[in-house]
Order: structure tokens, then sequence, then C-alpha cells
């Protein structure tokens, strides 16, 4: 499964469009899971960096809720036995808001 689309990538506001703004307002672009774990990644804006990588800001829910950046490297990086671990959640809708997950 591509976790980034050319839909997704067009939806994505700039790193640090959404900062200062109130979380009721603020959207998810995407959320991506781990099925096989209790992680979940919900992005809120994300930007292409110099060496084609793709670098997200948004609510991240692991061992504990917080908020901060993460790379799709990372996230596509994440194998077990060459299985992918991360996955993009095909039914989350884009009516959620980031105080959904705070």
């Amino acid at each position: 499964m591509k976790l980034l689309t050319e839909e997704i990538k067009a939806k994505l506001p700039k790193l640090g469009a959404m900062g200062g703004k109130d979380p009721t307002t603020v959207p998810i672009v995407v959320k991506f899971f781990s099925p096989y774990s209790v992680w979940t990644w919900y992005v809120t804006e994300g930007e292409q960096m110099e060496d084609g990588d793709w670098e997200f800001f948004g609510m991240v829910h692991g061992v504990e809720k917080e908020l901060g950046y993460f790379r799709l490297s990372e996230l596509e990086n994440a194998k077990r036995d060459k299985l992918p671990l991360v996955e993009r959640d095909l039914y989350y809708g884009d009516n959620h808001k980031l105080s959904e997950v705070l």
C-alpha cells in the first residue's frame, strides 16, 4: 500500500501553517497506524524535504500521546520479516479535527 498519494500531498498544509490555530479547527489530513501495535500517527501538516523524503507534523499515539515531527521514510522502513508494519487508514474521513485525538 502506498502511504502517501498525490491526492494526500495536494491536501497537506506546509509545515507551520497550522501553528497557533485552535485545535478544534485543525484538520487531520491522513491517519497512519500499525495493526501490530498501539502506534497511530495523525498528520496535520507535511512538506517534501530537499532529500525527497516527506516530513510530517501531527499527533502521535504510542506509548504516550505527543505532538511532533516524523518522516515518511520512518513509517515506510518499519518492517518485520520484510512486511510493512505501518498502513494508511483508507476509511478515515476528511472531517476529523486535531482536537478529537488530543
